[in-house]
């Protein structure tokens, strides 16, 4: 049986098409814009239409479809909330989903989709013994997802995983949730590199405040850095402390700073509940930009 899902990014819709049978091989993948300056209606009509385009390819329609969204889906309105492509909130998106598809829809927040692939496809698959998996993404955002037993926690409200929305600094940045000083907040891309900016007067890229602070030559870089590792260290710790997982994949643009994995990693020991041991593999993912629409083929 083949696997169908779809990616619906702020940006680009995704569907791939996965073979069960062959362990879970690529039959078929394709893109089209979301173009959600259109509006809600449009980006339902642009799903359908790569659907169809992907079931003509491959020769067959689907029976079923997993959907990773932005936002997510509130279990007693059905309604989507907390999406960054803000004409989904408030709208019935799986209801109108399997109108227009005529087939049972699956939906999942991205990050969770995220956390699934890389348990089941991706970083997970040489830690087999981790029934626990967080799946954290730190880049333009900060996001999470948490899968235990191969399934994923989407929880009471459906917000199960979203640890980029717990104070971290006090009287830090507002955040658009109505708080301040969310770990979005502190040390994702943008926020880091408006801390750049405040500190000195010039507004840079992470890329090349890494590589000033590499250099070892600007005062403010290395402040900037130093701010990353130390609030990422508290908010993983935060993490670990509380369901300490037998492994976390952090995806996103920030992802890639190297040193989150060594001097970031002695920064969690600071704060863990364990008396200053971590053994908790933290890992790059293996899926890439893949990993969101394999995860909600997965689903």
């Amino acid at each position: 049986m083949n696997l169908w899902g779809i990616d619906l990014g702020g940006t680009k819709i995704e569907c791939a098409v996965l073979d069960s049978k062959r362990n879970l091989e690529v039959v078929a993948r394709m893109r089209l814009p979301t173009e959600s300056a259109k509006g809600y209606d449009h980006i339902l009509s642009q799903i359908k239409r790569l659907i169809d385009m992907v079931a003509e390819q491959v020769g067959e329609q689907p029976t079923k479809i997993g959907f990773a969204t932005p936002g997510v889906l509130e279990p007693d309105s059905q309604l989507m909330k907390n999406s960054n492509t803000t004409c989904l909130n408030g709208m019935p998106l799986k209801t109108d989903l399997q109108e227009i598809l005529g087939v049972p829809c699956q939906l999942a927040n991205d990050a969770n989709c995220f956390a699934l692939a890389e348990a089941l496809m991706g970083a997970g698959k040489e830690y087999h013994t981790a029934e626990v998996v967080f799946g954290v993404i730190m880049g333009t955002g900060v996001g999470g997802g948490l899968v235990v037993n191969n399934k994923i926690i989407s929880g009471h409200h459906g917000i199960g995983g979203e640890w980029g929305h717990n104070i971290l600094e006090e009287n830090g940045e507002p955040c658009y949730c109505g708080k301040a000083g969310c770990v979005e907040q502190v040390i994702s891309g943008p926020a880091l590199e408006r801390f750049y900016e405040r500190e000195s007067g010039q507004k840079l890229t992470m890329k090349v405040i890494l590589e000033r602070y590499n250099e070892g030559k600007d005062p403010h870089a290395t402040a900037t850095i130093e701010r990353l590792l130390e609030f990422y260290g508290r908010a993983i710790s935060t993490l670990i402390n509380v369901i300490d997982p037998g492994l976390i994949v952090i995806g996103g643009g920030v992802g890639n700073v190297d040193l989150l994995y060594t001097a970031g990693y002695e920064r969690i020991r600071k704060y863990i509940f364990n008396n200053g041991t971590i053994t908790t593999p933290i890992v790059k993912p293996k899926l890439g930009d893949s990993a969101g629409v394999f995860g909600a083929a997965l689903l």
